[in-house]
């Protein structure tokens, strides 16, 4: 793994920090805010916020319940969910997901699972409790916080510079009967004219749940996470942030997946510098650096392949990056932002079998065999990126927005097995070339009218199991799966126009009405599927069924287009009612079938009432039929469903709140399009995972 990126970003900062640190000029602490880290977004800031980008906030009091952070993504319209258990969630939005999506958290900091199956995605190395909110841009409309392809998403953890002078602390408890769940929370933090520290600690258990027939799930798993900030603001235009996170999964089942995970640890550590008010024509400096290390060991005890192969795997991902940004103000109304990024991520790991029986036979052998299997290849990729953008007002109503990204991207496998090099006699070190685009326009045709037209290109260079997986099983379907380490970049050339409006109403029954839409167009270039590929043999287990293997290649013909609708009627003062809509439609033009996890339409009609001390809400969420499938993807059709949540809350005394919740009400028995089929398990075939039953959970939480 090449370290020295970590130490040029280092030196960068502290070299940068110490430059500019003699300019700081005296202010008066009464009236100057204090200096915040960047962020994707400024709260709804029309003028200085991405087009076609929103954020959803999420103050505790609202929060009944979360399994992981991926619960924060449910309710965002255009989002749906991956599921292969209770554990290991991944966002899927607008059918992007995975690498398609820049998931990220606080303006940078990435977390890279280790798992070839996905066991453990950024989602599950950041407690929920500890997210304020999350920032999403709709597609590759900005560069400034790495190569973007279908979106990005930005979890903002709590933000203790914000808070008032002095100690706060928070401490929640939470239950479901539905798995028998328990999660805690605690939290503490001081706040000080210059100093500011935030600590975190987090458990959570939760058991196997019940679908709407009464079957259990095996979905259990226990997490336990701690984190500590600290903040220092040397002058007044200066803020330098020092963050160090641990998390710790165990026992946890996969029901979609052929293995547990036995371990699922994780460590971040992230260093954030700002300096604000440099001068007239360099406003702002903004510097970032990371490492993230996962570390995860897998296993089949508890599944019936075990009686045949014991398997144990045991891998880990180390991630290293950090970003430097230059904000200038060249013209009274012109921002401009310069910068360069560096993102490495390099994955190690083996798989051990112990095969105990004859694979034809099922009779025991006289001596079990021992197998060691490369999983990564001791694989590593690393992305080096320089971006521009700029913002322009042509006219008091209309603001132009363009920018450009450049990407090299390096990309290697240190220990690639033989039958690899024999597929691939030319493998070596390679570098790719990325260019993205963007131009977007905001016109404020009046102060409750906003239009937004823009068009982005991303470029997405494939990811490690795209280039680097040797004949491991990490789809959906049954299949083995081979990488192509010659794999071209995705290109999504996205093109989208939208409208958000409000209407105010004085002295009527309704106070105000907010509605929005857009709908979008991507074509896709370069775009990667895995296909079965008659030249490839089986490498393990030869003669069981499904015997033909994938390979990852580039489809040269493939779209998408959809749309989102939002309305929300505000009425009595305290009452809401919102309705919301995304549908999305991908082709694969090549297969003549759809492109793989595409959810179906989805609406969902809320009715919401929020007073000070008491809130509720009704939620019910109509899924449709999704018969549009990729069969090559080993997708099944799914029928359509309705699902009713209630939840209420209230703030009894000054410092507590509780709240209680009903999810599915009427324990309908269902599941979703993106949830993954069950895989060698003792009672179920390879069928969809049905989501919970109804579920009953509770909350209190003391703050003070």
């Amino acid at each position: 793994m090449n370290k020295s990126i970590l130490a040029k970003l280092c030196v960068l900062l502290m070299g940068t920090g110490v430059l500019y640190a003699q300019q700081s000029t005296e202010q008066d602490t009464l009236t100057k805010e204090p200096v915040q880290l960047d962020e994707v977004l400024v709260e709804g800031k029309r003028k200085t916020d991405p087009v076609f980008s929103t954020f959803k906030s999420e103050p505790a009091r609202k929060i009944v319940q979360s399994k992981n952070v991926a619960d924060l993504f449910k309710d965002i319209n255009g989002f749906g969910l991956i599921k292969r258990g209770n554990y290991a969630i991944d966002p899927s939005f607008r059918a992007s997901q995975y690498e398609q999506l820049n998931v990220q958290f606080n303006g940078g900091t990435k977390v890279m699972h280790a798992c070839t199956s996905r066991m453990d995605p950024i989602t599950t190395h950041v407690i929920p409790e500890e997210i304020e909110r999350v920032e999403v841009v709709k597609g590759p409309y900005t560069f400034r916080y790495g190569p973007t392809f279908g979106g990005i998403v930005n979890l903002v953890t709590q933000e203790v510079e914000k808070q008032a002078k002095g100690y706060h602390g928070t401490v929640n408890f939470g239950g479901e009967n539905n798995g028998n769940a328990l999660t805690s929370f605690a939290n503490l933090k001081y706040v000080g004219e210059q100093f500011d520290v935030n600590l975190n600690f987090g458990y959570r258990d939760f058991g196997n749940y019940e679908d709407g027939d009464g079957n259990e799930i095996p979905s259990s798993f226990r997490s336990t996470d701690y984190g500590v900030q600290v903040g220092f603001n040397p002058t007044e235009n200066q803020r330098l942030q020092v963050g160090f996170r641990q998390s710790f999964g165990r026992d946890v089942l996969h029901a979609g997946l052929p293995m547990d995970t036995e371990i699922d640890d994780s460590n971040v550590l992230s260093v954030d510098y700002k300096l604000d008010n440099i001068s007239d024509g360099l406003k702002t400096l903004n510097a970032k650096v990371y490492r993230s290390k996962v570390d995860h060991v897998m296993t089949n005890e508890l599944r019936p392949s075990f009686m045949m192969t014991e398997a144990v795997s045991e891998v880990d991902a180390t991630t290293i990056g950090g970003r430097v940004e230059l904000e200038w103000r060249p013209g009274s109304d012109i921002k401009l932002y310069t910068g360069l990024d560096a993102f490495s991520v390099g994955r190690t790991g083996e798989r051990t079998r112990l095969v105990k029986r004859n694979m034809m036979t099922g009779d025991p052998l006289p001596a079990p065999m021992e197998f060691v299997d490369g999983v990564w290849q001791d694989s590593q990729i690393d992305d080096y990126g320089l971006f521009v953008e700029a913002k322009y007002p042509l006219s008091t109503k209309l603001l132009l927005n363009v920018g450009a990204r450049y990407d090299m991207v390096r990309s290697k496998s240190d220990d690639p097995s033989d039958d690899f090099i024999a597929e691939y006699p030319d493998l070596d070190t390679r570098t790719e070339h990325n260019i993205s685009t963007t131009a977007s326009f905001k016109y404020m045709v009046s102060s409750d009218v906003l239009l937004e037209l823009a068009f982005g290109r991303g470029m997405r260079s494939a990811n490690m199991i795209e280039r680097y997986i040797n004949h491991f099983t990490v789809g959906q379907d049954p299949f083995e799966y081979v990488g192509n380490p010659n794999l071209d970049a995705e290109v999504n050339n996205q093109f989208e126009l939208g409208i958000k409006a409000k209407t105010d109403f004085e002295n009527y029954f309704f106070n105000r009405l907010d509605y929005g839409a857009s709908v979008y167009y991507s074509i896709y270039d370069n775009y990667i599927v895995p296909v079965i590929d008659p030249t490839l043999d089986k490498k393990y287990m030869p003669m069981a069924e499904p015997t033909e293997v994938k390979r990852f290649v580039n489809l040269e013909d493939a779209y998408k287009t959809g749309f989102e609708v939002y309305g929300e009627l505000a009425f009595l003062e305290d009452f809401s009612f919102k309705t919301e809509l995304s549908y999305v439609y991908a082709k694969n033009k090549d297969l003549n079938e759809s492109l793989p996890l595409t959810p179906p339409l989805v609406t969902r009609f809320n009715l919401n009432f929020e007073k000070e001390k008491i809130w509720g809400k009704a939620t019910y969420t109509l899924t449709s039929e999704q018969s549009d499938i990729a069969l090559s993807f080993g997708e099944q059709a799914t029928d359509g469903y309705g699902v009713v949540d209630l939840s209420f809350g209230a703030r009894p005394f000054k410092h507590f709140t509780v709240g209680v919740a009903a999810s599915n009400i009427f324990d309908a028995t269902y599941n979703n399009h993106l949830n993954f089929s069950f895989v060698n398990q003792a009672d179920f075939g390879r069928v969809p995972i049905n989501d919970p039953g109804r579920n009953l959970s509770a909350f209190v939480q003391y703050k003070f």
